[in-house]
């Protein structure tokens, strides 16, 4: 698929570049940027930090515990009525998650209004939140020209009331995390499950934003949404509550976007990641590379919008619901390893990406996340070699980390001591089937314990024993660890999670060395300030091709010594996607004249080093193929 796309890719990217060269930069009304979910607990109050400047951002609905604790600290700050919902109460998980989502939205919302209400005392806000703007914002030059010849308190105020909008206030539910629930020994109904309580804990809120489901398909939990009218659209295509996909190629859009549309949901937004370049779990793809991909979503984005319309308008009819009158709109949008505004710039200019992700960068602004000022400290002093793809997931996926984080410190030093595992006092990365059919947690006490006693019986020699033990024990309590931190940084007690912090940054991270106000991050965004003082940042591009090549090399490694034609197959589709992938960044970057000027023979002679490497690799994959074949 992807060497046809680098054969047209000469023809197109030339024809493209030449109509971005003939456009003057983009306008646009409000922010072209948003926050995504960050772990478990730093984005978790976000939304109050920033929506009252139109910024969107995201909340994880993974930890409804952590959530019930933070509704109480905004309840006490506010000064709103707080009635504790305890586990003892029916259907608990989805009933703490509408509280809170309902007191985030009723907070956002007042001070948003304030911020409208022009008074001498509020103009300072109203300035804040134009000055966030892009320099390009339609906003800002309106109001230039509103207020140069005199100031209209009145003529403001209604301006300000037609233009400005509110940040939305977006949830995160990964599909993975949807393990089954017990009451008094007894397996609850599936709508019980974590992911299904999530779901309608926010359909069940009076939020109008959206639900963004990550970490692949579930059948089951998207079914499950059509039990809410606030999904489906009304006759001019209004939908209350938004679907977005987190997915990393056309491919999988189009599947979900499909299956979605014959239950008459409309998915609203595609969400591309990079597959390693990124915060968190890194679902790498099988070698294709973030260009390639947006070139393809580029290139069908209208037969993709239309071609699941005209099935949505089937279902739609089918189940005697409304019927748009329009093709619904469909955004695209982009994340995973941008660090400067002429990488954000281009991912707009160049593939029509309506919004850019930034997440890392954010876990060094205080004013935005929620983050505890030892987590902050150590962010700042992380290099390259401190952030890294690690095995700590109980999920089985690979996750990028932070380096002598204190969660993993705290488990080493369990380990030390002969107790190995968590006591896994959350249980939300259950999802193991121990013998007896319950859920249980590979990072617990419980699973790791017996594993190791297992693994003593059978006759290993030393090294084998300690390879597979590590294996065992690697395993870390990251549902607990993603949400301390938000515990602390709101000076709340520790005493059931204990005091250890995982963190989950992107690579990208390890180039932005100091905390940042809102004001200065936003700036850099838009090319305002550059808060980068290294000079030895590479292309984000660039980057995820190094980390793509490692990820192969490891790959190698790993299985060289007792490898299977199945993952010989696997490691030559994932070589040949990767050798694709360069071609084509090539072939983009030897046509570009008038992005990336400064950086553009670098960009080149690093691409062409990564070709030469990955050649090297080829060779092996070959030999390990011809070996296999005798």
């Amino acid at each position: 698929m992807f060497y046809v796309l680098t054969f047209v890719a000469n023809i197109r990217i030339t024809i493209d570049i030449f109509i971005l060269q003939l456009n003057n930069k983009y306008m646009t009304r409000n922010h072209s940027f948003h926050i995504p979910v960050l772990g478990i607990g730093y984005t978790l109050d976000t939304p109050v930090k920033v929506a009252q400047y139109g910024i969107n951002s995201t909340i994880s609905l993974v930890d409804d515990i952590l959530l019930e604790k933070l509704r109480k600290v905004y309840c006490e700050k506010f000064e709103v009525f707080y009635n504790e919902i305890s586990e003892k109460i029916d259907d608990f998980r989805a009933k703490r998650i509408t509280s809170y989502l309902n007191l985030v939205n009723d907070i956002a919302k007042n001070k948003f209004e304030e911020l409208k209400n022009v008074t001498s005392e509020k103009v300072k806000d109203l300035k804040e939140y134009l000055n966030l703007l892009p320099n390009s914002s339609e906003l800002k030059a309106e109001f230039k020209a509103l207020t140069d010849k005199h100031i209209n308190t009145d003529a403001i105020k209604k301006w300000v009331k037609e233009n400005l909008s509110m940040g939305s206030i977006d949830v995160n539910i990964m599909t993975k995390i949807d393990k089954d629930n017990y009451l008094k020994g007894e397996k609850l109904p599936i709508e019980y499950n974590d992911a299904h309580a999530a779901l309608r804990g926010f359909a069940n809120s009076n939020l109008e934003s959206s639900v963004i489901f990550s970490a692949g398909m579930n059948p089951r939990l998207y079914s499950y949404i059509e039990q809410f009218d606030d999904f489906f659209p009304d006759k001019n295509g209004y939908i209350k509550k938004k679907i977005v996909l987190k997915v990393s190629d056309y491919r999988s859009a189009l599947i979900q976007g499909k299956f979605l549309a014959k239950k008459g949901l409309w998915v609203s937004e595609f969400r591309i990641e990079s597959g390693l370049n990124c915060g968190g779990h890194a679902f790498a793809t099988e070698g294709f590379l973030l260009g390639p991909i947006l070139e393809e979503f580029k290139e069908n984005r209208e037969t993709l919008n239309n071609e699941v319309f005209d099935i949505l308008k089937t279902s739609l009819s089918e189940k005697n619901k409304v019927i748009p009158k329009e093709v619904l709109p469909l955004r695209i949008t982009a994340q995973g390893g941008v660090g400067t505004t002429e990488e954000h710039n281009f991912l707009i200019d160049y593939y029509g990406i309506d919004s850019v992700g930034w997440g890392s960068p954010f876990m060094l602004v205080p004013e935005a996340t929620s983050i505890d000022d030892e987590t902050l400290h150590k962010l700042e002093k992380a290099k390259e070699d401190d952030i890294y793809l690690s095995d700590i997931s109980p999920l089985g996926v690979p996750f990028n980390s932070l380096k002598n984080n204190t969660k993993d410190i705290e488990k080493l030093e369990l380990i030390k001591q002969g107790r190995p595992g968590s006591s896994c006092p959350k249980e939300y990365l259950a999802l193991n089937k121990s013998d007896n059919g319950k859920n249980v947690c590979t990072a617990s006490i419980k699973y790791q314990f017996k594993k190791i006693k297992e693994l003593k019986k059978e006759n290993l020699t030393k090294e084998e024993y300690k390879f597979r033990f590590d294996k065992i024990v690697e395993k870390s309590c990251i549902c607990v660890g993603l949400g301390t931190s938000a515990l602390k940084a709101n000076k709340l007690d520790t005493q059931v999670e204990g005091d250890g912090i995982s963190v989950c940054p992107g690579p990208n991270l390890a180039y932005f060395s100091k905390r940042m106000s809102l004001k200065e991050i936003v700036g850099h965004i838009y090319g305002r300030v550059n808060v980068i003082k290294r000079t030895d940042r590479p292309n984000m591009y660039v980057k995820e091709l190094h980390l793509y090549l490692d990820y192969l090399k490891n790959k190698i490694q790993e299985t060289k010594d007792n490898i299977t034609k199945k993952q010989v197959r696997y490691l030559s589709s994932f070589s040949n996607n990767l050798q694709a992938g360069i071609e084509y960044y090539q072939v983009l970057f030897n046509n570009l004249k008038c992005k990336f000027t400064d950086s553009k023979q670098k960009i080149l002679n690093d691409l062409q080093e990564g070709m030469f490497n990955l050649k090297n690799m080829n060779k092996q994959i070959k030999e390990i193929q011809e070996s296999l074949s005798l």
